[in-house]
């Protein structure tokens, strides 16, 4: 027989279960999953354990939370971010104070404010939409900025009802939220990546068809807004000092005229135009548009590039699905946004594969997956580093005889010099350029790509026999490199705390909630090491101008901040001693050229495409100049670069 004791202990026990409820969602990430969220709750408690892995990459997280009137009150998050570094985070209201303290910040706001976290999981949005909801639809943020709330469309699925949100303050743009009808947390999705209510994962695309449906409407109304079409369809620019690079020579006080969506005239002094829109430049610059050679087109980063000048940029992999809606919406006039040139990303399978639907392990498969591309308006194959290397001279072979321009990583147990022989036509980031010369290095796959030559780079002699052989190999065989040094900037010199130094010429710029996250750091530095990771940084800078003075192409991408990258990307090669004027050549005539647009793009001239920006400064004298970006036209139509970004809530 039990004794009392025991019996109370049971009913504790009981009790406790009955008001324990969890919940399971699944993280996928390009159709397969990647890592789970477990969501546990106990009256007000909220306990959650997150975790996904991108490559080797990824957040682990504890967080355990504390609800009072719908608004958490207590929150400390533990474990480590999406490149392995320890975490910790804390939130708490106490005597009438509301104070947080992370790896990146520490912060004090009046309570009653809406705190949004910087290493939370997902499911901090669903509680973040309750106290929004119970609200009225609207709170200041702690920290700056405020929040909103606005019911946009619900579905039922498998007899679950879901309704969708909308939130505003968080961003650049609104994003969305789906919660069940005890607003509870449900999902969050895109084609790229999505955590979703167990069990629902086959329901992701319906949920991401909703959704693009309202920002279908939504872009439609933007572009109505900003874009604007010159009276009688011609424009003329006076007074414009016009740079050339193909001379690098910069020519004063030109008339550019526009019908339609070509350059019809180009000549000095003011001509006598038929009637139309005239823009007196006032002796700022004109220039052809740019390009961001290495971009994964999402929400934003459409309009981002318009607003920064770059009128026409290269995807190099995506959800075959969105993009293509994407570049058929902008072609169309129903969006915002650069001409696109796709390039399909493939990769193997195995516990490091790429973000790509498109998997490669045997001959049959690749060429499945290049005849797709090939027949769908793709231009380029881009291999990545799971691919097996004895598949990539087939697949090299097979995607140039498609007319498929190859480039990518280099797959894990090859070398650059090896990708060249076995038919690369370009190589993307500059640390897959480093490794070629270490080997030994065998599996690159993981975070071991960045930390290697974080490590060894600045051993690296750029003037060594070694380095100079491979470098005259890949103009011998006229290999194009992407360095995209910006992301590389902000893994070996961004430090937890200070300002990611890609950005700190614009952070102010940018919305309260935006700019914390420039704060957070780069790769996990280990003691000692500080000295080390700068100067290996300063070695792909090194290596950039080697490369160039040995007349290597180089093309500008980013894989970072749409529009804002590029401008530091540029930067970045100017520091690393390629002068000016050739620094502009490389992000309009060169991209033009290798990619086959030089009818249309590339330089100013009659018979050419529309598109040019307007700078005032002269970036062929200070680099830095062409973040002053004014006006863009882009196929004949005109953007006020300044209102664009207001629409982003950028300065």
């Amino acid at each position: 027989m039990l004794d009392k004791r025991a019996l109370f202990l049971a009913a504790l026990l009981f009790a406790s279960c009955a008001t324990q409820q969890q919940r399971k969602y699944t993280v996928v990430m390009s159709g397969h999953n990647a890592g789970t969220q477990v969501v546990t709750t106990r009256g007000n408690d909220v306990t959650v354990d997150y975790e996904y892995n991108d490559r080797g990459r990824g957040p682990k997280t504890h967080t355990v939370m504390k609800i009072d009137h719908a608004l958490p009150v207590s929150m400390k998050t533990t474990g480590n971010d999406y490149l392995k570094q320890k975490i910790e985070e804390q939130f708490t209201v106490e005597n009438g104070v509301a104070a947080w303290k992370n790896t990146a910040e520490t912060g004090e706001d009046q309570p009653g404010k809406l705190y949004s976290s910087m290493y939370g999981p997902p499911e901090e949005i669903g509680i973040i939409a309750n106290a929004l909801l119970k609200s009225g639809g609207k709170l200041p943020l702690a920290g700056g900025g405020e929040a909103t709330i606005t019911k946009v469309g619900d579905m039922t699925l498998h007899g679950t009802h879901v309704t969708a949100y909308e939130f505003r303050g968080f961003g650049l743009t609104p994003s969305e939220v789906w919660l069940d009808d005890q607003n509870n947390f449900f999902a969050v999705v895109s084609s790229w990546f999505s955590t979703i209510r167990q069990g629902f994962e086959g329901d992701i695309k319906q949920l991401v068809d909703a959704e693009d449906a309202r920002q279908l409407e939504r872009g439609k109304a933007l572009t109505a807004k900003l874009t604007h079409r010159a009276a009688n369809d011609r424009l003329t620019v006076t007074n414009a000092r016009v740079f050339d690079p193909r001379t690098l020579g910069v020519a004063d006080g030109m008339t550019i005229v526009v019908e339609g969506n070509r350059i019809v005239s180009v000549s000095p002094g003011s001509a006598v135009t038929p009637a139309g829109e005239v823009i007196d430049a006032h002796g700022m610059m004109l220039l052809p548009g740019l390009w961001d050679m290495h971009q994964h087109f999402g929400d934003t980063d459409a309009v981002l590039d318009i607003a920064a000048g770059i009128t026409s940029g290269r995807d190099l992999g995506n959800d075959d699905t969105t993009l293509r809606e994407l570049k058929r919406k902008i072609e169309s006039g129903e969006a915002i946004g650069p001409r696109i040139v796709m390039a399909g990303l493939v990769d193997g399978r195995g516990p490091y594969q790429g973000p790509t639907k498109f998997l490669v392990d045997n001959e049959e498969e690749a060429k499945t997956a290049i005849d797709f591309f090939a027949s769908h308006g793709y231009e380029g194959l881009k291999i990545y580093s799971s691919i097996k290397p004895e598949l990539v001279p087939m697949m090299t072979r097979y995607a140039h005889e498609k007319g498929l321009r190859v480039s990518g990583h280099i797959p894990a147990g090859m070398t650059a010099s090896q990708a060249v022989d076995a038919g690369y036509n370009e190589i993307q980031h500059i640390n897959m350029l480093f490794l070629n010369f270490w080997p030994e290095i065998k599996e690159t796959r993981t975070p071991a790509r960045f930390t290697e030559p974080a490590n060894r780079g600045a051993d690296l002699d750029v003037n060594s026999p070694e380095v100079r052989a491979f470098l005259e190999k890949l103009r011998a065989n006229n290999i194009a490199i992407d360095p995209t040094v910006n992301v590389f900037e902000n893994m070996f010199t961004a430090r937890t705390g200070s300002l990611d130094p890609s950005y700190a010429m614009i952070a102010d710029r940018l919305p309260p909630q935006v700019r914390r996250g420039l704060y957070t750091g780069g790769l996990p530095v280990p003691d000692g090491k500080d000295i080390q990771y700068r100067a290996s940084f300063q070695r792909m800078l090194d290596f950039i101008k080697a490369a160039h003075d040995a007349g290597v192409t180089i093309v500008a991408g980013t894989d970072a901040f749409s529009g804002f990258a590029l401008h530091r990307e540029l930067e970045l090669y100017a520091l690393a001693g390629i002068p000016a004027p050739e620094v502009l050549r490389i992000a309009t005539l060169v991209p033009a050229q290798i990619l086959k647009r030089e009818k249309g793009l590339g330089w100013i001239e009659p018979g050419k495409l529309a598109d040019f920006i307007l700078v005032d400064g002269d970036p062929t004298t200070n680099i830095s100049d062409i973040r002053k970006v004014v006006t863009v036209v882009k196929d004949g139509k005109v953007y006020d670069s300044k209102a664009v970004y207001a629409e982003l809530g950028i300065r």
